[in-house]
């Protein structure tokens, strides 16, 4: 009687520390200091990290986050079959306790940072000056595609992908916009061991706070792939926001010497400025979809059936989920461009002429 006692104390001790830290977190994004001290750490530890993690040829994350799942289902299945419940409830609630705090300090407290808008000159935005950029972008666009490689069917291919993640790492060093935040120059940038799931979930990559790895899916269209690196890259500097984690991938593509990064991140602006504007502006964005060359138009079509082939249950699921995990974090959505047209119109009214 006093073993289940005991269980059942330890139980509620573990549930009451989790709660503890669930409550403490949470008072803790509020406080400046301590969003600060978190940024530091990151920097502090930044570089370390990604080289432990770096040397493993394949995605050290995914084989943790597999162990991980393999754990938690052991768990369930002998907490459903009743076969010592109670100790695995507390083996379950351990797990969840050491996870959740890992999480908070490696990366959690990022996302209460201060929003890159906020230290950025704030000038009025014209549907003119809009429009005006959109078509600028669509110039840059078809210059830089006439410049591609392409593949048998006349889409954008990247040829040689391990050169363009080291020419994305070198412009990192040069953005003048960084807010502080070091480069460590490594390349811990791996295609996940989930690419088949991630295609039909829309997930496009991710980062993982606990080996400091940017995971991405290989088989995403070629014209997707770049920016999607830089993006992710952008997270291991320590932009936890998935919009600023973009706006640092496009500034990347910008500084970059790279005709596929170049391409890509200017194709990614091109498509956020149109979709920005689909609502108020229809007829201006079918005037400039018909006006993409005979390339770029090859390119939306391969998107297009990326996506249909892919579409799904899954699809909708993993979006509904993600979007929720966005506005928890004090984020948009999953489907909004918002913000990150907010930070490239300001920065473009803000840039000096070239």
């Amino acid at each position: 009687m006093r073993t289940k006692h005991n269980i059942f104390s330890r139980k509620k001790t573990w549930a009451g520390i989790l709660l503890a830290q669930v409550v403490l977190f949470y008072f803790l994004s509020g406080s400046e200091w301590a969003v600060r001290a978190a940024d530091s750490f990151f920097e502090w530890r930044k570089h370390s990290h990604q080289s432990l993690f770096a040397s493993f040829p394949f995605a050290a994350g995914d084989v943790i986050y597999i162990i991980l799942l393999l754990a938690l289902l052991y768990l369930f299945i002998q907490i459903i079959r009743n076969k010592k419940r109670h100790r695995h409830s507390i083996m379950l609630l351990i797990l969840a306790n050491g996870f959740y705090l890992m999480y908070q300090i490696f990366w959690g407290m990022l996302y209460f940072q201060k929003p890159l808008s906020e230290k950025m000159p704030q000038s009025e935005i014209s549907p003119e000056f809009v429009q005006e950029l959109t078509l600028r972008y669509l110039e840059e666009c078809r210059i830089l595609r006439s410049q591609a490689e392409e593949d048998e069917n006349g889409v954008f291919k990247i040829k040689d992908p391990h050169r363009l993640k080291e020419e994305l790492l070198r412009s990192q060093h040069t953005i003048a916009r960084l807010d502080g935040k070091s480069t460590t120059g490594i390349n811990a940038l791996k295609p996940s061991l989930f690419h088949g799931v991630m295609s039909y979930s829309g997930i496009l990559g991710y980062y993982n706070p606990f080996t400091a790895e940017a995971q991405y899916n290989p088989d995403l269209p070629h014209t997707s792939l770049p920016f999607t690196m830089a993006h992710e890259a952008a997270h291991q500097l320590g932009y936890a926001r998935e919009q600023e984690a973009s706006f640092i991938g496009f500034l990347n593509g910008k500084a970059s010497a790279n005709p596929a990064l170049q391409y890509s991140s200017s194709y990614f602006v091109l498509k956020s400025l149109l979709n920005s504007q689909i609502s108020t502006h229809p007829r201006f964005v079918e005037q400039v979809l018909e006006l993409y060359s005979e390339g770029m138009k090859r390119d939306r079509r391969a998107e297009l059936e990326f996506r249909q082939k892919y579409s799904g249950w899954l699809d909708v699921f993993f979006s509904f989920t993600n979007d929720l995990f966005l506005k928890s974090n004090q984020q948009e959505g999953a489907v909004t461009y918002s913000y990150f047209v907010e930070l490239l119109l300001q920065y473009e009214l803000s840039a000096p002429p070239e």
